[in-house]
């Protein structure tokens, strides 16, 4: 993935801080705080290493990039909450 992937995404991550978060689960992360943010994270990083080691065992390998998606995702809204962009 390059760069630019990374930076447009985080782009639209900052585009919904302040959106109604009725309708933006950005918004409603962000919203909500670090700790939601940081406990969503934890879970995405489990639910990611649980992936690996079933597809070391058989299991479907897309699954991994499924689930490394969602943890890049939550800690690129993670960067956000503090006003970092993934460039730094």
């Amino acid at each position: 993935m390059n760069d630019d992937v990374l930076a447009r995404l985080a782009a639209v991550i900052e585009s919904r801080r302040g959106g109604d978060p009725e309708t933006s689960y950005v918004a409603r992360l962000l919203a909500r705080g670090e700790d939601a943010i940081l406990k969503k994270i934890g879970e995405e990083a489990t639910e990611a290493v649980l992936a690996a080691k079933d597809a070391g065992r058989g299991g479907d390998p897309a699954r991994i990039v499924a689930e490394t998606a969602d943890l890049w995702f939550h800690c690129l809204v993670m960067l956000a909450n503090y006003g970092l962009r993934p460039e730094q």
